[in-house]
């Protein structure tokens, strides 16, 4: 091909060539964050688990973008974190948190990943319940409290309020679009609220009385008029060891005596050891309960609604059967 160029242009055919020839050379650099925090307009949000998540994204709309650390199904209490959820916190304006030690790997996640993002507990302004056992996920038998709140529609409400004014304070440019939407949310949840009380009082009071995988219904049985009879676990996380053959039979003594029903396993759990109970005390073993978690999308409880609509229909139907 140089042979068909008229002499005088190969000195700059030669001198292009020898360029294109050099290596490239690639510079990496820091990772700095996203300005402001946003995409696009919106606000860059993460919440912890799944219900909680449900909640942030009903105030929040499409005015921010959520991401959810433990998803569908995923348990809060024995999760653990991948390089991309510390990435996350690291982008994030604000970190919504339960709080109330369900989510124990969540601070050395925030220090490592280099968060500046402002972490919000929605469960500030709840009065907590103790757990049961009284010991705390670090297994130091001090007093702990149960992180189970949004099985209460009440205190759930209480949260809506604390994820609508944290959203206001950091985003005042869309401070009126998420007032608004936490004022339709929290009329959805006082209909619901008074929805629950229907169902649970058309139950008689010797039948409203629980038997589940974990504590996980404290909240519920004081806001509905319940009686926790008894977990499987017996702890308020699901962390704990796996009961002893004499509390499997402690526990079966008690259904019996308690005149149970039925008893529920939980999405978050496996339920063989629910229907071994159910077995040796000879009781109905009830559709699945959500209760840490939502469900996969599509499912009765993939919303924090549908899944209190779900546990309450299923809780109602089986207590009240006969046998």
């Amino acid at each position: 091909m140089l042979s068909r160029l008229p002499s005088r242009f190969l000195p700059a055919f030669a001198l292009l060539l020898a360029a294109c020839q050099q290596p490239v050379v690639t510079t990496h650099l820091p990772r700095t964050r996203v300005p402001g925090s946003v995409v696009g307009a919106r606000l860059r949000v993460v919440a912890t688990f799944s219900i909680l998540g449900d909640l942030v994204q009903n105030v929040g709309g499409d005015r921010i973008e959520l991401r959810t650390l433990v998803g569908p199904d995923g348990d809060s209490h024995t999760f653990e974190p991948a390089p991309g959820d510390g990435s996350a916190l690291f982008e994030a304006s604000l970190i919504f948190e339960n709080g109330l030690e369900l989510e124990p790997w969540l601070d050395d996640l925030y220090a490592s990943s280099g968060s500046e993002a402002l972490r919000v507990v929605v469960t500030q302004d709840v009065e907590p319940r103790l757990a049961a056992g009284g010991e705390s996920q670090g297994g130091n038998n001090q007093e702990s409290f149960d992180p189970h709140v949004w099985h209460d529609v009440a205190l759930v409400m209480r949260m809506v309020e604390a994820i609508r004014d944290a959203l206001a304070t950091a985003d005042p440019a869309n401070r009126v679009a998420y007032r608004s939407n936490a004022d339709a949310y929290l009329a959805r949840l006082q209909e619901l609220d008074g929805w629950i009380l229907d169902q649970t009082e058309s139950l008689p009071e010797d039948r409203r009385k629980l038997v589940t995988s974990h504590d996980t219904f404290s909240y519920f049985a004081a806001r509905y008029n319940f009686e926790i009879v008894g977990t499987a676990l017996g702890a308020a996380s699901t962390e704990a060891a796996d009961p002893s053959a004499a509390e499997i039979a402690a526990l079966v003594d008690e259904i019996r005596a308690a005149g149970v029903p039925a008893i529920f396993a939980e999405n978050v759990n496996n339920p063989r050891l629910m229907e071994q109970i159910a077995r040796e005390a000879g009781v109905a073993l009830g559709p699945t309960l959500y209760t840490d978690a939502l469900s996969q999308t599509g499912t009765a409880g993939d919303t924090y609604v549908g899944l209190i609509r779900h546990n309450v229909t299923v809780i109602v139907a089986a207590l009240r059967a006969d046998g």
